[in-house]
């Protein structure tokens, strides 16, 4: 049997339970610490060299992009690991795919930072 739904602001607050499980649950995956200390680092960096205010901004966006993206990776290995536990080849392409998702996200984030920072580069030398 489900539980009765939430409704008005108890749904508000049911909601943000959820999302503080689905955190919790995804600071278990070793690429999730690292996404975060990649971050902090990266923000650390534009700190010293003086990064203007877009390249924060771009840089947070992409971080939340990134760890959403990971949360859905997660899920897409949990419930493949539910549906499948036995090899196949059809979950070892779901997993795949969730990958080179979270890769394309880290190598936009990567790219990002290196244009911030050649940007930031005149600041630095001057």
């Amino acid at each position: 049997m489900r539980p009765d739904k939430e409704v008005g602001i108890a749904h508000v607050f049911a909601a943000a339970r959820y999302s503080l499980g689905g955190v919790r649950r995804l600071w278990g995956e070793t690429a999730f610490r690292h996404e975060v200390l990649a971050f902090v680092l990266i923000t650390g960096v534009f700190a010293l060299v003086s990064a203007p205010l877009w390249g924060y901004v771009g840089a947070s966006l992409l971080f939340l992009l990134t760890i959403s993206i990971e949360a859905l990776n997660t899920a897409v290995e949990e419930i493949t690991d539910h549906a499948s536990p036995n090899y196949s080849e059809m979950a070892k392409h779901a997993k795949d795919l969730g990958s080179f998702a979270v890769f394309c996200l880290l190598l936009a984030n990567a790219i990002w930072a290196g244009f911030v920072l050649w940007t930031s580069w005149p600041l630095i030398a001057g």
